[in-house]
């Protein structure tokens, strides 16, 4: 071997470590700033939210803004009758976010659990996880640490939940970071080739669910803190079992199995041999392909930023639909009653307040905890604490996230599968529940 084909090999092998280090460090090591524990993405974050101070609610107000001019000014309303709904009720989404930036409007509507909410806890982070997230997220999945994970793991990733090895690292980032970034991570690879639509569809809907930060604030609304190991690793177990039966149903299942038009196919290949020296041959030739670092991190953050400007819109509009609809009107009561005979049979001490709690996490991730918080009953909270996150779907911003891809799920599709999710997770987690922490 030459001296310059070592040098090259050393420089490759320099940024597979070095990058993938650091994308690894900024997704999945928690580390404790002050009284607060994290992954470092979110202390970032949490430092630029400082650092804007009085400006931020106008740079989030700026950007809905903006994706809501998008696609009027590039004609894309036209393109479709989703996004014609979608671009109208991005108008929507810029009046509520409008009238929370110069507080005003009627008092039941920007009560602290309504508009505010959805813009102050959600569309914040979103708008600020997303492109900064995206920044580390061309480390982690674009000098070949994607690919050396997924040849070691397709033996696992492949039968259990029919996806590619490669989308391990996907997996783990949509469950500890957070959907949006998940997403983002799903959408890209489906792309680029190497995700089917059905795999991209299993991803995203399968393992896509809220951070870890975020699981803590359930759990402390909840009062499972003191059990939190204990519910984290439920909630995980939980989320991937349903996920290992979903992808078998329709309509999961029937998702075409088809690469996004106009991709180069890049399917994972079988390993049989020394899979290591597969592994590290994989990563080699990813890393051979992969663009400057200073290229990759301008393109992953130019991509963040025009997916927060499709998803700010529609958050602050479904969003603030759906909860005014689950404090307003009869309908979650109602859907309730399709889960009580669920929470009846495992168990639970309120089958009927277990089930409203559940029945209105499909318009908010957070409004399970608030509805089961008062309970006594500790199995029933870690149930219905377990039951919020491993739905995964909900309006007021999963859904619009999902809907901004380029991932082929409906809305249909998403609705049927909460519900499939929802069902699921209680008939596991009500058990379980009770031999870890009520007997």
């Amino acid at each position: 071997m030459s001296d310059n084909a070592t040098a090259s090999k050393a420089a490759g092998t320099w940024r597979l470590v070095v990058y993938s280090g650091i994308g690894i460090f900024m997704f999945f090591v928690p580390v404790t700033v002050g009284d607060r524990n994290a992954i470092p993405l979110d202390h970032l974050v949490a430092l630029l939210q400082t650092a804007l101070g009085p400006a931020l609610p106008y740079v989030i107000w700026l950007v809905i803004a903006a994706g809501t001019v998008v696609p009027f000014a590039t004609g894309a309303w036209r393109h479709s009758r989703v996004k014609l709904v979608f671009a109208l009720l991005n108008i929507v989404g810029l009046a509520v976010a409008s009238m929370v930036v110069l507080d005003i409007g009627p008092a039941w509507f920007m009560g602290d659990d309504l508009a505010p909410f959805l813009f102050n806890a959600v569309a914040v982070n979103v708008g600020l996880l997303v492109p900064v997230g995206a920044v580390f997220l061309a480390m982690l999945v674009g000098y070949g640490l994607m690919e050396f994970v997924g040849v070691l793991l397709q033996r696992v990733m492949r039968p259990v939940w029919r996806v590619p090895g490669r989308s391990a690292v996907d997996a783990a980032a949509s469950f500890v970071g957070s959907y949006s970034l998940g997403l983002l991570i799903t959408d890209r690879v489906y792309q680029s080739g190497r995700y089917t639509g059905r795999e991209a569809a299993i991803i995203a809907i399968g393992f896509s669910t809220v951070s870890v930060t975020f699981m803590v604030v359930i759990a402390n609304t909840l009062d499972l803190m003191g059990i939190w190991l204990t519910y984290f690793f439920l909630t995980f177990f939980v989320t991937y079992a349903v996920t290992a039966i979903l992808v078998r149903v329709p309509p999961l299942s029937r998702i075409p199995d088809d690469h996004f038009p106009g991709a180069t196919p890049q399917p994972e290949e079988e390993v049989t041999g020394n899979r290591l020296g597969h592994a590290w041959k994989e990563a080699r030739g990813a890393l051979l392909a992969a663009p400057s670092l200073p290229r990759n991190l301008w393109v992953n953050f130019a991509d963040g930023v025009r997916m927060s400007m499709s998803i700010l819109p529609s958050i602050m509009s479904v969003g603030t639909i759906g909860l005014v609809v689950a404090h307003s009107t009869p309908v979650f009561d109602l859907l309730a009653y399709v889960f009580v005979p669920f929470t009846w049979l495992v168990g639970l001490s309120d089958p009927m307040l277990a089930a409203k709690a559940l029945s209105v996490g499909i318009a908010e991730v957070f409004l399970p905890a608030t509805v089961a918080a008062g309970s006594e009953d500790l199995v029933l909270r870690l149930v219905v604490g377990v039951v919020s996150v491993s739905s995964i779907v909900f309006f007021s911003a999963l859904v619009p996230c999902v809907l901004a891809t380029r991932i082929p799920l409906t809305v249909g599709q998403l609705v049927v599968i909460w519900f499939q999710r929802v069902i699921l997770s209680v008939l596991i987690a009500g058990p379980l529940a009770y031999l870890l922490v009520g007997l």
